[in-house]
């Protein structure tokens, strides 16, 4: 969301950067829609106070034993036409909210121009692919000739695009949830919050997946919708407050089950875990000053490169190009880890830093101590990480050639000690 004010002061500007988003200049359309917003506010006005006049003088005119009649029909008339501008100014403001609602936040100033993943920059890489002196099988496959990885059981209760894990790879996806929550927890200074995963659309359109992406959520009949991340409900919980900058920034993590409809992803990944309907998550939130958030995405993004370290995962980190970062984002990094039964990075985490662009939507500020004026908060959101993919990881990198699982070291103590996973 944006300030209408800002973008009257200097429409070039954001349609500058609209334009590196590849979005067609929009101050136009706005700035004729807040001309008649504020031209039908400036007239409602003008009749609140002529009808305020004509109200005084029927008392004036009455108790002086004068004819009131032309007064009195004249506070009719206004009367009437005041609800219809009434009608007309919550129409306009309807209108112009739904259309900032739905435009993409503006990229930070080193976010490289680009049309789509093929323009993002590799910032860096950390560790190497490792080598198989056979050939490497993908995770579904490793999964199900454990068998402890069931699509076919999956599919027959809830359709598509789900999984059922037994025995040690459901034990490996607790443990892998434990392991980031306490690294984060007692490391980095993150709180950890157990979040509700149905929320109202009031919560939704706060963190910007409403309106614009409705048809990626699951909505229920009590009109509720299942979280697509913990972000959501981790980011609203500064909804509609004045927080102390003294106390910024706060961090929270939460594991949550996320549910995602997949809507726009028919026939890509169609085998597996990469792309489900329902997955768990590690999730980071931050919530800054304005002066803190870019220093607070780099930490952020370092930590979720922390987790891939521990595990001894190769990656790379991208910056994300202008016309391929989320809806909300400002500036974003992906973290990409290595899959060699795919042969391919795949993404594991994406750290983003939405400015103040959620903080509008959620009416979310801060404060100076003994200070009245407030501002917006800057609201960062990251994986840390992707339970399931973190998962697919392990089984990738860490297959051996009859088929059984090293556990790395860093999960051992979450594993009782056991070292390998074996068909069962």
């Amino acid at each position: 969301m944006f300030d209408i004010k800002a973008i009257r002061e200097n429409p070039h500007f954001y349609d500058q950067a609209w334009s590196k988003r590849g979005i067609e200049p929009q101050s136009q359309n706005l700035l004729e829609l807040d001309e008649k917003l504020r031209s039908k506010q400036t007239e409602l006005q003008d009749c609140q106070s002529r009808r305020n006049e004509a109200s005084k003088s029927i008392g004036m005119l009455k108790s002086k034993g004068e004819d009131a009649s032309d007064a009195m029909r004249e506070v009719g008339e206004l009367k009437q036409k005041m609800a219809a501008l009434e009608e007309e100014v919550r129409k306009l403001t309807e209108d112009l909210t739904n259309l900032l609602s739905t435009i993409a936040n503006i990229p930070d100033a080193d976010v490289p121009a680009g049309k789509s993943e093929d323009d993002n920059v590799e910032i860096r890489q950390w560790g190497t692919a490792p080598t198989f002196d056979f050939e490497p099988k993908q995770h579904f496959d490793l999964g199900e000739d454990l068998g402890q990885m069931d699509f076919e059981g999956a599919a027959k209760m809830s359709g598509a695009r789900f999984v059922i894990l037994k025995s040690d790879l459901a034990k490996l996806e607790r443990a892998l949830a434990a392991f980031m929550l306490d690294m984060h927890t007692t490391e980095f200074g993150y709180e950890e919050v157990s979040v509700p995963l149905l929320v109202r659309d009031q919560a939704l359109y706060g963190t910007s997946q409403l309106p614009k992406f409705e048809e990626d959520l699951f909505k229920t009949t009590t009109d509720h919708y299942l979280i697509p991340t913990g972000e959501v409900p981790l980011t609203n919980m500064v909804r509609e407050s004045i927080v102390e900058e003294e106390l910024l920034p706060l961090r929270y993590t939460c594991l949550s089950s996320c549910y995602r409809s997949e809507a726009g992803s028919a026939g890509r990944d169609t085998r597996g875990m990469i792309r489900l309907h329902q997955f768990q998550k590690v999730e980071m939130v931050s919530i800054t000053t304005p002066e803190q958030s870019g220093d607070e995405l780099e930490r952020m993004t370092g930590i979720a490169e922390e987790v891939l370290k521990r595990l001894d995962l190769h990656y790379r980190v991208l910056m994300l190009c202008s016309g391929d970062m989320s809806f909300a984002a400002h500036k974003t990094y992906d973290l990409e880890v290595w899959l060699p039964g795919q042969n391919m990075y795949r993404e594991i985490s994406s750290c983003s830093n939405t400015g103040d662009f959620q903080a509008r939507r959620m009416k979310a500020r801060c404060r100076s101590k003994n200070e009245k004026k407030t501002r917006f908060v800057h609201t960062l959101n990251g994986s840390g990480l992707a339970v399931g993919r973190t998962l697919v990881a392990i089984l990738e990198n860490y297959q051996q050639a009859d088929g059984s699982i090293i556990i790395p070291d860093a999960l051992k103590p979450y594993m009782g000690g056991q070292e390998v996973i074996k068909s069962s």
